[in-house]
């Protein structure tokens, strides 16, 4: 099967030297990614800014800012057999931003922020796809309610539920522990582990539901 990956953060700038991003690595998207390709899948890994090795054999397309993320998605899925989103998408971006770095001069700072395209939410609604959708929901509170609420509002057959307020797990972590959220309520937690063994387990979940 054909699958599309994202993965990483995106940047949204601020001034020509400043941006909003988050603590994403894109180590859980670069794992599925070389997961997918090992069990003989073709693989485009749409990816924002990261310090991690693309894994060979994938088809990598780097972009910065959460708008480039969606047109690369709406350009890329067609022709997609499932659609992995494990990028931490900004929500917000500043509103305007400053054409010259913004000199420290004032005591106080404003920032306006508008939101930022929704692609998962785009996905089925604005997108059509049809395929197996896959979506991420890093948490701090209220895990499996919030997933479930996100996989029934966008649309989603399967959301991987992790807490990031957990230490040692999630953000800036060779290791994980997730849930896999599905309709009807049904949850299936995997144990803490490395990414890259619970990637082989999406990767084979995955496959079996398609």
């Amino acid at each position: 099967m054909r699958l599309l990956i994202t993965a990483g953060p995106t940047r949204e700038p601020i001034d020509p030297v400043r941006f909003l991003s988050n603590r994403s690595s894109g180590r859980m998207g670069y794992a599925l990614a070389a997961a997918a390709h090992a069990a003989g899948h073709e693989v485009l890994l749409i990816s924002g800014p990261v310090v991690i090795p693309a894994p060979s054999g994938v088809q990598l397309i780097r972009i910065e800012t959460a708008r480039e993320m969606y047109d690369a998605v709406r350009t890329h899925l067609p022709g997609c057999t499932a659609a992995i989103f494990s990028a931490a998408v900004a929500d917000y971006r500043p509103a305007q931003a400053a054409t010259q770095k913004i000199k420290k001069s004032a005591t106080t700072l404003t920032l306006e922020l508008e939101r930022t395209e929704d692609i998962l939410g785009s996905v089925r609604s604005t997108f059509g796809f049809t395929g197996f959708l896959v979506g991420f929901a890093a948490e701090t509170e209220n895990l499996i309610p919030h997933a479930q609420d996100k996989l029934q509002r966008k649309g989603c057959d399967l959301i991987v539920a992790n807490d990031v307020s957990q230490s040692g797990i999630g953000f800036d972590s060779t290791e994980n522990e997730v849930t896999l959220c599905l309709p009807g309520g049904h949850t299936i937690p995997l144990p803490r582990q490395s990414k890259t063994s619970i990637a082989d387990e999406l990767i084979q979940f995955i496959s079996s539901r398609i």
